[in-house]
C-alpha cells in the first residue's frame, strides 16, 4: 500500500485486538517516528502495552476498547507547535496504515495521570494517537465539496491543486468539522485554519494530505 492509497484506506478505529505491535512492523514504525522526531524537533514517542491511560470514564464514553498502544505528540511551546504535531502525527498515521496498523487521533478521552511517559521542562502535550490492530477498518467520513474549502481566481485551476484539495478532504479533523481553506494565487499555495477546537492541529494534518495529493514537487507554500 502506498501513502496515497493509505489516504483513502485509513479511517479512525477505536477498538483493538490483543495482537502486539512487534517484529518488522515495530521496527518500521519506530524508524518513521525517529525520522519525524529529527525533522520536527518534536517529542514523539511510541508507548506500548500500557492500557491504563484508556481505562478511565472518558475513554469509555469515547467508545475506546482495548487500546494498549499510543503515540504521544508533544514539544516545546511555540506558535506552530500544534500545526507541527498535526503534520508529523499524520505522517506517522498514514505510514502506520501501510504497515497494516489502525489509528485514532485522541484529545480528551485518555487519562493523563495514568500515562506512561514524561515530558521535559517546557514541553506541552498536544494529544496522542491510539494505534494497534483494529477489530474493524473504520468507516469513511462525510466530506465537504472542493468549492467549500478552496479559493482561487487562477484559471484554469491546476490539476495538482485539485488533487491536493481532494486529498485534504479525506483527512481526519476534529469532529469532522473540516474547518480549513486552501488558497491558490500565481501557483503559490496557502492554507488557513478556521475557528474551532484543535483547528491548528487539523491544519497540519490537511497540509500533509495536500502535499501527498498534489505532489510535493508542485507545492510552494506562501
Amino acid at each position: 500500500m502506498t501513502l496515497l492509497e493509505a489516504i483513502s484506506a485509513r479511517h479512525s478505529v477505536r477498538s483493538y485486538t490483543q495482537q502486539p505491535i512487534e517484529g518488522p512492523v515495530l521496527e518500521a514504525l519506530n524508524a518513521v517516528i525517529d525520522q519525524c522526531r529529527k525533522e520536527s524537533g518534536l517529542h514523539l514517542e511510541l508507548i506500548r502495552d500500557q492500557p491504563q491511560a484508556f481505562q478511565n470514564f472518558l475513554a469509555h464514553y469515547g467508545q475506546f476498547s482495548n487500546v494498549r498502544n499510543y503515540i504521544i505528540l508533544a514539544g516545546r511551546k511555540s506558535a506552530d507547535l500544534e500545526e507541527k504535531c498535526g503534520y508529523y502525527g499524520e505522517k506517522i498515521v498514514l505510514y502506520a496504515q501501510t504497515l497494516g496498523l489502525n489509528t485514532c487521533w485522541v484529545a480528551l478521552t485518555y487519562g493523563k495521570s495514568s500515562a506512561s511517559f514524561a515530558l521535559a521542562k517546557g514541553e506541552k502535550l498536544c494529544l496522542v494517537i491510539a494505534i494497534g490492530y483494529g477489530t474493524h477498518l473504520g468507516v469513511a467520513h462525510r466530506c465537504k465539496s472542493r468549492e467549500a474549502v478552496m479559493k482561487t481566481t487562477q484559471t484554469p485551476v491546476p490539476e495538482w491543486f485539485l488533487n491536493g484539495v481532494d486529498a485534504a478532504l479525506l483527512a481526519p479533523t476534529a469532529m469532522n468539522q473540516q474547518k480549513f481553506t486552501f488558497f491558490l494565487k500565481d501557483n503559490v499555495v496557502s492554507a488557513k485554519a478556521g475557528l474551532g477546537f484543535y483547528s491548528k492541529i487539523d491544519l497540519g494534518i490537511v497540509k500533509y494530505h495536500f502535499e501527498l495529493g498534489a505532489g510535493k514537487e508542485h507545492v510552494q507554500w506562501g
